[in-house]
């Protein structure tokens, strides 16, 4: 009994020691910086600012690999504290929006059939698509808007998301949920803007969304040379290039390619057809 009890107590005495050796050896101490700087941030964990949370964040921000000004969600003041406190400037904020990539309302786009199921634009687009006669179109069944945490995203009277550019933090939530990838990340600066996923060319798509790109390659033939280009069928632009510059939305026969104006919101060519239907289109027979 007494050898036992020796014995464990030896072992005990033998681990503790190892564990003492490790923790001196093992431990890295952390910046003390890191905690006030925490303290600062607005703890969404958004990820806007391109760090898994706001706890990487503030490690970041103390080990110097990031400027306080890349949290699009804290206030100013709190950021000029955080430059203080760090020694370090601010730095340049970039501000950057979620653009969705369709114009395709219920008023100008038809369904090829009734959807009924969970309220959802994942589970619709799991039942041959989601029922919309555009593959590429937007549902509208408001996933986008439920992932939203600052309430940047609506839905419009169409059924088509409406995004407030003041309060959008550019944290992707919106981007993630979007079974049809219509959202993106884009540069509050870049008006230029193709309002339209549609692959397939000519005429014959506009029977199933209006304001559809039909592939004409107008807008690419009017800009500056290398601007814009058609990749399958669809204009993309390349913001890498001078792109503050209007005249490629005049001749776009459908408005797929438009000015996003701060005040007045998306603004189309002299060309584009009026729309002057706001209810919805009937859904085609099925």
């Amino acid at each position: 009994m007494l050898v036992a009890v020796l014995t464990l107590g030896g072992l005990s005495l033998l681990i503790a020691s190892a564990l003492v050796l490790a923790q001196q050896t093992l431990q890295v101490d952390e910046d003390p910086r890191i905690q006030p700087v925490y303290d600062l941030l607005p703890h969404t964990d958004c990820g806007a600012c391109g760090f898994p949370g706001c706890r990487a964040f503030a490690e970041a921000l103390a080990a110097g690999s990031a400027a306080p000004a890349a949290c699009t969600v804290g206030a100013a003041e709190d950021q000029q504290a955080i430059a203080a406190l760090l020694s370090v400037d601010v730095g340049v904020r970039t501000k950057t929006v979620a653009r969705l990539a369709c114009a395709g309302g219920a008023n100008v786009s038809r369904m090829h059939a009734r959807y009924r199921g969970l309220d959802s634009c994942r589970a619709a687009a799991l039942v041959a698509g989601g029922g919309k006669g555009c593959f590429w179109g937007c549902l509208g069944l408001g996933d986008c808007e439920a992932v939203c945490d600052f309430n940047a995203i609506a839905m419009s009277e169409q059924r088509l998301p409406i995004v407030d550019e003041d309060a959008c933090t550019a944290c992707g939530d919106c981007v993630d949920a979007c079974p049809k990838d219509l959202f993106s990340i884009q540069p509050a600066e870049h008006r230029l803007w193709v309002a339209c996923r549609n692959l397939e060319m000519g005429d014959e798509v506009l029977a199933d969304c209006e304001v559809a790109c039909t592939g004409c390659g107008r807008c690419a033939k009017d800009a500056e040379d290398g601007l814009i280009s058609m990749k399958d069928n669809l204009a993309v632009i390349d913001y890498s290039r001078r792109h503050r510059q209007r005249q490629a939305i005049e001749r776009c026969p459908t408005g797929a390619i438009v000015w996003l104006d701060p005040e007045d919101g998306p603004l189309k060519g002299a060309a584009a057809r009026r729309i002057v239907r706001h209810d919805a289109r009937r859904t085609a027979p099925t």
